[in-house]
C-alpha cells in the first residue's frame, strides 16, 4: 500500500496513508446490514425479522478494498427497539397482526480475506455469522375480540456471504467497490412463530460503495447503495418484492484518531408483496427514512495491524410499513493484519 501511496502522491504518501489506513475495515461484506444489509426488523417484510435495518450498512471506508493481501475481522452489534402501531396490519406467520413489538440484539462476526490485485481492481471475499436475539408481539383478531401474543427466540440467524467484492481506486482519495452479497437460509425458522431467526427465504444484494477523502480538512464522505432480491418463503408461500438501501456517512477525523459525523438511510420497496397475505394487505408497500450521530475511532496496534471502532444512533425519522425505532444504536469493531 505504501508503494501505491509514494508512486501516485510523493510528498503526500504519510498523509494519504493515514487516510486509507483508516478505512482498512470489513466494506460491503455487512449489508446493512446488514449488512444488516446487513440485520434484522420487520422492514416491509414478512415477519419480525427482514435484512435490512437502514442506516447500518455504511462504514467509513466502505468503498476502499485494500490495495494488498490482508484478513479483516469484524464484530458488529445492532440493537433495536420499534414498533408498528395498531392502524396497520402487519404478515407475520402466515396470517396478519394488529401492529406489531419487536426488540432485538443481533450480533454478527465477520471474517474477509483480500486476495490481491488482478486488472487494477482489488479483490476479496467474506462470510459473516449472525447470533440474534429477539422478542416480538402481536394483536391477532379473533372473532370481534383480539388476543395480544409475544414469542421470543435466540439463535444463529441467516448466515451471509459475500463470493465477491472488487475495489478500484480512482486515486487515494476516490474509492470504489462493487460487491455480491447471498443471505442464506441457515437459521432456524417456524411457520408459525412470531420470532423467527430466519427469513426462510435466500436474497442476493448486489452494491457499490464509495469513499471519498479530503485529507486537507480531515473529511471523509462515504455511500453504500444496494438491491435485495427475495425467493419465495415457501412455507408461508410469501414473496418479498426487491429493496432498494441507500446509506450514506459524512465525517470529520481529528489527528488523535477520533472521528464525529452524521448517518443517513433509506429503505424503498420496489413494487408490492405477493402472496395471499401479502394482497390482502395490498402489498405491504413500506419505506422509511433514518440519520443521526456516529463517532469513530482508528488506531495502530503495530506494524500492519490496525483497529478500528464506532458507535452509531439512528432513529427512525419516517417509517411507512417498517418498525419505527427512537432506539437503533450500532456499534462495531474492526481488525486489519
Amino acid at each position: 500500500m505504501n508503494t501505491l501511496m509514494n508512486a501516485r502522491h510523493g510528498r503526500t504518501k504519510k498523509r494519504m496513508t493515514k487516510h486509507i489506513v483508516s478505512g482498512l475495515r470489513l466494506p460491503a461484506v455487512l449489508v446493512a446490514l446488514a449488512s444488516m444489509l446487513g440485520a434484522g426488523d420487520a422492514r416491509a417484510t414478512e415477519g419480525a425479522l427482514g435484512r435490512p435495518v437502514t442506516g447500518t450498512s455504511v462504514l467509513s471506508g466502505v468503498g476502499i478494498v485494500p490495495p494488498e493481501p490482508v484478513w479483516i475481522v469484524s464484530l458488529q452489534t445492532v440493537y433495536l427497539d420499534g414498533s408498528i402501531g395498531a392502524g396497520r396490519q402487519v404478515p407475520i406467520a402466515g396470517q396478519s397482526s394488529l401492529g406489531l413489538n419487536a426488540e432485538l440484539s443481533l450480533t454478527l462476526a465477520s471474517l474477509l480475506k483480500v486476495w490481491g490485485k488482478y486488472g487494477g481492481w482489488d479483490f476479496a471475499s467474506g462470510v459473516t455469522l449472525p447470533y440474534v436475539w429477539e422478542k416480538v408481539s402481536g394483536s391477532f383478531a379473533i372473532g370481534q375480540f383480539s388476543r395480544t401474543t409475544s414469542d421470543r427466540a435466540s439463535n444463529l440467524y441467516d448466515m451471509l456471504f459475500t463470493p465477491i467484492e472488487a475495489g478500484y481506486h480512482f486515486s487515494a482519495t476516490d474509492h470504489i467497490a462493487l460487491s455480491f452479497n447471498i443471505w442464506a437460509p441457515t437459521g432456524k425458522y417456524e411457520p408459525n412463530a412470531l420470532a423467527n431467526p430466519s427469513l426462510n427465504n435466500w436474497t442476493f444484494v448486489p452494491q457499490i460503495a464509495y469513499t471519498k477523502i479530503v485529507p486537507k480538512y480531515g473529511l471523509e464522505f462515504d455511500a453504500v447503495m444496494g438491491f435485495q432480491f427475495y425467493t419465495r418463503n415457501t412455507a408461508t408461500n410469501y414473496q418479498n418484492a426487491p429493496l432498494f438501501t441507500l446509506d450514506v456517512m459524512g465525517l470529520k477525523k481529528f489527528a488523535n484518531g477520533l472521528g464525529m459525523g452524521v448517518v443517513m438511510g433509506t429503505v424503498q420497496q420496489l413494487g408490492n408483496d405477493t402472496g395471499p397475505t401479502a394482497d390482502r394487505l395490498d402489498g405491504f408497500v413500506g419505506r422509511d427514512f433514518t440519520v443521526g450521530p456516529i463517532v469513530t475511532y482508528d488506531t495502530r496496534l503495530g506494524g500492519k495491524t490496525s483497529l478500528s471502532a464506532s458507535m452509531r444512533w439512528v432513529p427512525s425519522v419516517v417509517s411507512v410499513n417498517r418498525l419505527k425505532s427512537t432506539r437503533t444504536f450500532m456499534a462495531t469493531a474492526t481488525l486489519v493484519f
